[in-house]
Parts: structure tokens; sequence; C-alpha cells
């Protein structure tokens, strides 16, 4: 299909063994594999990750969880899966957080686990310098999955986390569009707020069944929705380690080998048709025109003069020059029928 990147965790690609050692052998030999593989076509690594989610042993979370055995496992196989990345010429390594999360507080010390979690994020970026790869450490933001707490929620709350260990200027984050969803935000939101935290690397294009309030791996179908997160992506000046990736499957009903290609085509024509209408979006320049007007007050003198005052200066001018605002319209109709001419 002339895909330029793909992308894997060790789960993924290699049998589970008997121990971490095992484990490390399957691994480092499909890698190889893999390697040969690269060298007689275009395709790049996109990331690489380790899958900390779906063997029994991490269902109280990896670096999160109670059993320092476990976190000394996840400390290892994220290095394997770091090495891996390294060895294929991969962009980026996500941590791909799956249960680092609690289920009740009353069998759950918040503050150590935290603790626990901020040092192997570390331990990641230390790792990461020691063996020079030059891609990004990317986190992947995502709620409820499966437990009733995440540590990893959403933007906002990987940055809090990030400025918490002085990590912000190291880990960027890389953001799927069904957990944006999941956490109760748009997926345009979770990347303009990433843009303008200056943490924005890499997407998941996959949507969720808007009802079934599960994270469900789908395709994405809905050009609108891919409009409106490129616009994001191209107001951020592009990807730059990052790209797209389908972190999707198939439906249960759908058995046909010809499914599975179809998903693929059909998500690439409709990025491509959302990347098109928002590049459009973007050359007109009339969504911003009105974006800026509507702030245009705090780039006069006065505005600017606001952010650096006191409360009780702000008083007096209030009162000196009987300042008495009227609301203003924020014409979201307008703009809404405004992006559907790109279309």
């Amino acid at each position: 299909m002339g895909a330029p990147f793909f992308c894997f965790h060790d789960a993924d690609v290699r049998p589970e063994g008997q121990n971490f050692a095992e484990n490390t052998r399957n691994l480092e030999e499909i890698v190889e594999y893999f390697a040969a593989k690269m060298e007689s076509c275009d395709t790049k690594l996109l990331w690489g990750t380790a899958n900390l989610f779906s063997h029994r042993r991490f269902m109280s979370g990896a670096a999160t969880n109670p059993d320092p055995e476990v976190f000394a496992f996840s400390a290892a196989t994220i290095k394997t899966c770091m090495d891996a990345t390294h060895r294929l010429g991969g962009q980026n390594y996500v941590l791909w957080g799956g249960r680092e999360g609690y289920e009740t507080l009353l069998n759950t010390d918040m503050g150590r686990e935290r603790q626990q979690a901020g040092r192997m994020l570390k331990m990641a970026v230390e790792y990461k310098h020691k063996i020079g790869f030059k891609g990004a450490i990317l986190i992947e933001p995502k709620p409820q999955e499966p437990t009733k707490h995440q540590y990893d929620y959403d933007v906002a709350t990987v940055y809090g986390f990030l400025k918490d260990f002085g990590l912000e200027g190291e880990v960027q984050v890389n953001i799927e569009q069904g957990h944006a969803i999941l956490a109760g935000h748009s997926f345009e939101h979770e990347l303009a707020l990433a843009r303008a935290l200056g943490i924005f690397g890499s997407i998941d294009m996959n949507r969720n069944d808007y009802q079934s309030g599960w994270d469900t791996d789908q395709f994405p179908s809905n050009v609108p929705e891919t409009a409106l997160a490129y616009y994001e992506v191209l107001k951020a000046g592009g990807f730059i380690t990052g790209g797209t990736n389908f972190d999707a499957k198939l439906r249960r009903q759908s058995l046909d080998a010809e499914d599975l290609i179809l998903g693929h085509v059909g998500a690439m024509d409709v990025c491509a048709a959302g990347l098109k209408a928002a590049a459009k979006m973007l050359d007109d320049g009339k969504l911003e025109a009105e974006r800026d007007a509507r702030y245009a007050g705090w780039d006069t003198p006065e505005g600017k003069a606001l952010m650096h005052s006191d409360l009780e200066s702000i008083m007096t001018q209030v009162t000196a020059q009987d300042i008495n605002p009227e609301p203003k319209s924020g014409r979201q109709e307008r703009l809404e029928n405004l992006v559907n001419r790109y279309l």
C-alpha cells in the first residue's frame, strides 16, 4: 500500500516466553527479521513501545505496581523495546501506559505510585540519551483503560505530571482520538492544548463508537473530524518526528482478508481528505482572522498593560473610566458553517 511507516509493540510481534530472557530472545529474533525486510523497502519505523498491559502480571500496573518485581520486569522490558526501536531507526519511542492507575483508594497509595511512574519515565529519558536515541519519548494519554483512575488521563494531566518531575522539555505526547473522547474532550482540543503547552508529538487516528463508552479502536471514517484534527497539527507546524498511526482493529464480524486492506485504505483516504481540507482552512485564513479579531483587545497597549497590573490599579481604572462591558457574540454558528465550506 505504500505506507511510509509501521509501528509495533513487543507483544504484537513475538510470542510470550516462559520468562523475561525468552521474551527478549524472541523479540531480538523478530527485530533482526524486521531489519532485513526494511533494507528491501522504504517503510520506516514510526515508533516502538512495550505492551505493559495485556499479560496478567500487569493487572495492577507496570511502573505503578505495588510489587517491585513487576516494576523491575517492566523496566527491563522497556529497555529491550527501546533497544529494538533504536536498532530499527525508529523516530519515536512511546510509553504506552495501559493499566497505570487504580480501581479503589482503599488499597492504593497515590503518592508512592506517582513517584514510581516519575522515576520510570526519568529512567527511560536517561537511557535514551545514553544510547544516543535521537527520536522523541512520547506518553500516550488515556483515561479509564481499564482502571477507574489513570495517572495519564489526558494532555493536561500528563503536562502537570511532566512539570512535577522536570520532564516537560524531554517528553511529548502521542494523542489518540478515542482516548480524547473518553476523557470528555474532542480530539482537536487535546491537540490544541498539546500545541499550546509545547508537548505535541504524534497521533493515533483511530476513533470510538460514540455509543459504546469504550475504546473500540476503529479506523477513522469521518472527514470533518480528521480535518479539525489536522488543522491543529498544521497550526503546530506539522509533525517533526511524529506521524499518523492507526491503532485500530477490525470489527468482530469483519472476517474477510479484504476487510483489513479496506480498513487501512479507507482510513488513509479519510485522513488525506481531512488534511487537504485543513490545509485549505489554514491557507484561506478566515478562521484565524475571526479568532484574531475576537482577542484584538489584548493586543492594544491597554490590554497588554492589564497582564502586568494589579487588582488595586485595575479597580481604579475601571472606576475612573466607568468601564461597563457588553457581551460580544462568539459567532460559533458562523464559524461552524465556515468549516463546512472546506470539506
